[in-house]
């Protein structure tokens, strides 16, 4: 049964009520809710295991990989960095302010709301509660309705293990998402399509509270024809792995579609087809090694990208669907009609269209064209064609020779720029995302410059310029009367 209303601002106040009461400030606090979650982690591994095996088919290896191996390792990396994080940082001041100091103060925001996404709902939420912690915020996760098994096992460890007053998880559907939008934040952190972020940002909006939206996108991989039969391999494995073998394509960083040289096309699509069969075995929905698509709603809604017309017929490998196990067979597709669904929509699934080039710099041009995607991948050893795409496009991350391994990365901030989202989190860009760094200013009563304040005259202007250039030698010189006024 879902929240009523009267309960959902009960909790929402208790919340508030746990951050104003200071103890989430504490260095103290914030650790043991950061160690809390390290143990969670660790002791209800199998529950989170059985969990998304339940909701989404992944193998517990995936899991791990994807989720909880990659949150252990970002609980340890703030663990470790959370002194340096929290401390003040000195800074100067111009001289007309001497004598004086000032520092920045790094203070929590205050209640942050984060929304997450089904398709990783550990890492999609905890990731961002990491950072939030560590910043010494006082938290609510709205998990995904769609994955029921996870939202369950978030809602029935984090109360047990972290501080219930300050840490709540609160399930329901889009109506109890709806009326938490409707409550005062202080940041909200959105994971999700570009349909439901309009509405996080109209609700936002309502009391000028600042978001975070990670979106996706088309992401592209541009795969040139790489020389080496061993460095072709790697990185034929790595496209395979990245699209078929996360989350069955339905990762926001996944690859969506690959740009690559007609003449080496053919080439291409024999090595992907190899290797599917290589990781995946001549029957991949027995392999164990797939995730299944999350819902009827999305396994009908791929399926119909196939049956447009010339899609069909794009298809040169895979192509079977079964309802039933909400399967979808590793598909390779080559040039379906760059108008089609299955080109200007985010696939989110097991389809993979190859698109034919002349030439392999003209893939710069084709996803300038395009939305800005939230990662562009390339596969290459051409170091001029490396340097055009980083200066040429631009993503929310460029990654070269391997797919999704950014995710995992703690010191590159992970985040869309454009149609693919804004605001950055992970590592460090966690703590900041939910912190406000206040300037602290301090001033000495001992002495004043004069010539600061009114009445102006031609003289005073002479010695502001100075100061403001930092020409201090011109201005000790004017103020000792060794040189010239106007």
């Amino acid at each position: 049964m879902e929240a009523t209303e009267h309960d959902l601002e009960r909790q929402v106040k208790e919340v508030r009520d746990a951050y104003n009461s200071g103890k989430t400030k504490e260095e103290s606090w914030r650790r043991s809710q950061l160690k809390a979650l390290l143990a969670l982690l660790e002791e209800r591994e199998d529950d989170i295991f059985e969990a998304l095996k339940q909701d989404i088919g992944k193998h517990p290896a995936e899991a791990y990989r994807d989720e909880i191996g990659t949150l252990i390792k970002s609980v340890n990396y703030a663990l470790g960095c959370l002194k340096q994080w929290m401390s003040w940082k000195k800074v100067t001041l111009p001289v007309v302010a001497f004598p004086s100091s000032a520092e920045l103060v790094p203070e929590p925001l205050g209640l942050v709301l984060i929304i997450s996404s089904w398709n990783f709902p550990f890492g999609l939420s905890l990731e961002p509660l990491i950072g939030a912690i560590a910043a010494g915020n006082g938290v609510v996760i709205k998990p995904s309705d769609l994955s029921p098994a996870c939202s369950s096992v978030l809602a029935n460890t984090i109360h047990t293990y972290l501080d219930s007053e300050a840490v709540k998880v609160i399930q329901g559907g889009p109506s109890v998402g709806d009326r938490l939008l409707q409550l005062k934040w202080d940041k909200i952190l959105f994971t999700g399509s570009a349909r439901v972020a309009k509405i996080v940002m109209a609700a936002a909006a309502k009391h000028l509270t600042p978001v975070i939206l990670e979106l996706g996108g088309k992401c592209p991989a541009v795969v040139d024809s790489i020389s080496g039969s061993w460095d072709r391999e790697v990185a034929v494995k790595r496209v395979v792995a990245g699209k078929f073998g996360t989350c069955a394509g339905q990762a926001c960083i996944g690859i969506d579609y690959i740009l690559g040289e007609k003449a080496f096309i053919p080439t291409l699509v024999e090595q992907i087809k190899v290797m599917i069969k290589k990781l995946f075995g001549e029957n991949p929905k027995e392999s164990n090694s797939i995730s299944r698509i999350i819902n009827k709603h999305h396994f009908l809604r791929l399926k119909a990208l196939l049956d447009e017309p010339m899609v069909k017929a794009s298809i040169v490998y895979g192509g079977s669907l079964d309802e039933d196990e909400l399967f979808i067979e590793p598909t390779i597709l080559v040039d379906p009609p760059l108008d089609a669904t299955i080109m200007s929509e985010e696939i989110f699934g097991p389809l993979l269209p190859i698109i034919t080039l002349e030439k392999i710099e003209d893939s710069i041009e084709f996803i300038k064209s395009r939305p800005k995607p939230l990662t562009i991948y390339a596969f290459t050893k051409n170091e001029e064609l490396s340097r055009r795409l980083t200066y040429e496009t631009s993503s929310g991350t460029l990654t070269f020779n391997d797919a999704i391994v950014q995710y995992a990365a703690d010191t590159v901030p992970f985040g869309g720029t454009g149609e693919s989202g804004f605001g950055r989190y992970h590592g460090k860009f966690s703590f900041d995302a939910f912190t406000h760094e206040k300037g602290v200013v301090r001033r000495s009563f001992l002495t004043d410059f004069w010539f600061r304040t009114p009445p102006w005259n031609d003289y005073k202007l002479q010695l502001l310029k100075s100061a403001y250039r930092f020409d201090y030698l011109n201005l000790l010189l004017i103020t000792l009367g060794l040189k010239k006024r106007y």
